[in-house]
């Protein structure tokens, strides 16, 4: 069908099934920051929010690829750190000399083979953040600062590379910061909002920078942040990105506040952030809790974004203690699919291109389970309940395909026989368990009592698949 520029016509868009079906995508914050690449490492975002307020947490803010604004808080660690290593008068926008340089030997096909090997589905680059620098060479450069973008297409390359090796490819841009538009320091929350640009000029500038993305990489998701300028004439945007890649889909992070009154309702804004959320536009096809765990199954289609550790940009100060091990990687994962959402992991490259070991590392890992045990993931859907438990104590997460349900245990069990509380299936009910094979099952009044192989191998999680039990 045929797109209006209403907000009617564009509501009329479903989520597509490979959305659905994708379950992870890979998250890739790279830009100026990544040449520092420096932040300090104050903790997880709802904890320091809740200890030491938003101004405590834009004082440290542990988010690498906010070093531009971190830079210009008084007293900051990082206003600190760039003294001592670069310079007090050393301006930001330097950077991107030695970022030139050192981009021009990346080889974009060995992220995606990573990326392919981590098991991902789709991959969302950020094309410009919230300093205003392109990775890719606009019709539209900069107003600001001459030559403020990429030296080679990194948006094109990476699309291409994507691509070839079978994934899906996303565009994250900053349509609510841009500090070359509007250097209002981000000091507390209500700043966040107030910062958002609004001049005609910006409005004109950012999207012709979205169209000009649209049509020259047709991107299967449109991953916008923070908000944007009010005067912009969304349901028309939307409509032309639909119109243009039909089975796109379009983050929930277009908010666009009212000019002259303000932000949005305080009261609002601190609902919504308090599970990772920017309040909601109008319209989108899916919502982007920030680093957020949810008990039960949403409604709507949502998708997980979070780094490794505290930052999305390469922070060279993380170390894997303040990471996810590979094991909470695996197990937040499958929680996060059962409750019908999917997970947009991040990456932090170094400022040439490298990921880190570490990062690297534990994607390599949920790869190798994904491939044992991902018929219980890809074009899953989430069952009546997202969570259970055995009679030992282990969490479990369910999904289903069809009329086949997914039992994921949380945890490698340390006995033969586990109960699956409260689960009951039909009678002569076929029971796998993946990387092993048939297992035996009893059904009892507490629940399914399987037995196990012995030994089991240690996992983060392992997968028995009940045939016809989600009927």
């Amino acid at each position: 069908m045929m797109y209006e520029p209403t907000l009617e016509s564009v509501r009329a868009h479903v989520v597509p099934d490979w959305f659905h079906d994708a379950k992870l995508g890979i998250f890739i914050h790279w830009g100026l920051y990544s040449v520092p690449g420096w932040a300090p490492t104050t903790g997880p975002l709802h904890e320091v929010v809740a200890k030491e307020g938003w101004q405590g947490w834009f004082a440290r803010n542990p988010y690498a690829e906010w070093y531009m604004n971190s830079l210009r808080v008084p007293g900051s660690p990082t206003a600190s750190y760039h003294a001592q290593h670069f310079g007090a008068d050393f301006p930001y926008e330097r950077f991107a000399e030695t970022f030139n340089r050192d981009t021009s030997s990346w080889d974009p096909s060995q992220w995606a083979d990573l990326f392919r090997r981590a098991g991902a589905r789709y991959v969302v680059l950020t094309t410009k953040h919230h300093d205003g620098f392109l990775l890719w060479p606009s019709s539209r450069p900069n107003p600001f600062r001459e030559g403020y973008h990429a030296s080679r297409d990194l948006v094109g390359d990476l699309t291409g590379a994507v691509r070839d090796a079978g994934l899906r490819m996303g565009l994250y841009y900053s349509g609510g910061l841009d500090w070359t538009f509007n250097d209002r320091v981000i000091a507390d929350i209500i700043d966040l909002f107030m910062g958002v640009p609004q001049q005609p000029e910006y409005v004109e500038y950012a999207s012709a920078h979205w169209k000009e993305l649209i049509d020259r990489y047709q991107p299967s998701v449109l991953w916008n942040d923070i908000g944007y300028p009010a005067a912009a004439n969304l349901p028309e945007l939307f409509s032309y990105y639909y119109n243009t890649v039909p089975e796109g889909v379009i983050n929930d992070r277009f908010t666009q506040a009212p000019v002259g009154d303000g932000p949005p309702d305080p009261a609002a804004i601190m609902q919504a952030i308090a599970q990772g959320m920017l309040p909601a536009p109008p319209h989108f096809d899916f919502r982007t809790p920030e680093y957020a765990v949810f008990p039960d199954i949403k409604a709507e289609k949502w998708e997980s974004c979070r780094g490794l550790g505290y930052s999305f940009g390469y922070n060279r100060n993380e170390t894997v203690d303040d990471m996810l091990s590979p094991a909470e990687l695996v197990r937040s994962f499958v929680d996060i699919v059962s409750k019908n959402g999917n997970l947009l992991i991040n990456v932090g490259p170094m400022g040439d291109g490298t990921i880190p070991t570490e990062q690297a590392e534990r994607l390599e890992a949920l790869g190798a389970w994904l491939a044992v045990n991902g018929e219980a993931i890809y074009g899953s859907r989430p069952w009546t309940r997202a969570e259970g438990t055995t009679d030992s104590g282990v969490g479990v997460r369910f999904t289903r395909k069809g009329s086949d349900l997914y039992a994921i245990l949380l945890d490698t069990p340390q006995q033969p026989q586990v109960t699956l509380t409260g689960l009951t299936i039909p009678a002569g009910t076929g029971v796998t368990l993946f990387g092993y094979g048939d297992i035996a099952a009893v059904q009892h009044d507490s629940g399914l009592t399987v037995t196990l192989p012995s030994p089991l191998a240690d996992a983060p999680a392992h997968t028995i698949k009940i045939v016809g039990g989600a009927a």
